[in-house]
């Protein structure tokens, strides 16, 4: 018989400090069979599902702690059936290139958050980095080139070593009681923290100075898999573009790309993006066939 839910999860704390005991929950484990076993092979990636995206979190997203609950209710619901689980950690420091300390006006006063700091901005000196001037500006620019995209200054999150930077604690205790149980490590991937660029996706930064290659490691594992399943936080940003740069990989393979599957009621989008979030996922759904469904719909 399975643990109880209720004894990994508790709904009340999502998005609080984690009280449990790691090494207290997982003496409840029941062994199930190894995920080596699975002749369906089911991955679940989780994009990060981290404090500082929480409600209560320094870049909190609106609905972030229903997603942890569908998301922990999903995991568990299929823990016989989830081959493997995969998540990224956003991780930063202070001083990068989307913080506000990172740039200054004509009066020295650095950009609140949200500000959008355009090529233009930088050539008129509206804004002017601190540091590696030039650099910036080169960055600024081929952002704009190459991924058609502002940069925007955000607000200090997810800081290494911060509270906010780990993973949710229910969330935690979730995907840690399915590797015990399944007897398989998690796939854990930091991302974010080259000082000179932003990097929403889990598979490449938006644009890099020192030409970083692609995370083809992860890309390539995703073969070996029946069915992938995606959620987490925000679904306008950096769930969005992990999919955009899955696909894109694999647009010549449709037959894994429409195996692809976004939980829609486990993630959310930042508030002021959902319009052109829908118009994203409309278009990806068409282009490569990837399937938006309901935690609750899936069958296993």
């Amino acid at each position: 018989m399975k643990t109880n839910f209720e004894k990994i999860v508790h709904i009340e704390k999502i998005g609080k400090a984690n009280t449990a005991k790691l090494n207290d929950l997982l003496t409840l484990a029941k062994k199930f069979k190894p995920s080596v076993e699975d002749k369906e092979k089911v991955l679940f990636i989780g994009i990060d599902f981290q404090n500082d995206f929480m409600e209560n979190g320094e870049l909190g997203v609106l609905n972030s702690h229903k997603d942890i609950e569908n998301t922990t209710h999903f995991l568990y619901r299929n823990l016989e059936k989830i081959t493997d689980i995969a998540v990224s950690l956003d991780t930063h420091e202070l001083h990068q290139i989307f913080h506000p300390c990172w740039w200054v006006d004509e009066q020295g006063n650095h950009p609140k958050p949200f500000t959008i700091i355009t090529a233009e901005n930088v050539k008129t000196g509206k804004w002017k980095a601190i540091n590696y001037e030039k650099a910036s500006a080169d960055y600024v620019e081929n952002l704009e080139k190459i991924g058609k995209k502002q940069l925007c200054i955000w607000t200090y999150h997810c800081i290494e070593g911060t509270f906010g930077a780990a993973l949710e604690g229910q969330f935690s205790n979730m995907i840690h009681f399915h590797s015990i149980v399944r007897k398989t490590p998690i796939q854990k991937i930091t991302k974010g923290k080259d000082p000179l660029s932003e990097m929403y996706g889990i598979i490449k930064p938006e644009y890099s100075l020192y030409a970083e290659g692609e995370n083809n490691e992860f890309l390539l594992s995703l073969k070996n898999y029946d069915k992938i399943f995606i959620a987490g936080e925000a679904k306008s940003h950096c769930v969005l573009e992990s999919v955009r740069q899955i696909v894109e990989f694999y647009d010549h393979n449709k037959e894994l790309t429409k195996n692809i599957y976004l939980l829609e009621d486990c993630t959310s989008p930042i508030a002021g993006y959902e319009e052109t979030t829908e118009q994203a996922f409309q278009e990806l759904e068409k282009t490569y066939g990837i399937q938006r469904v309901l935690s609750t719909e899936v069958t296993l």
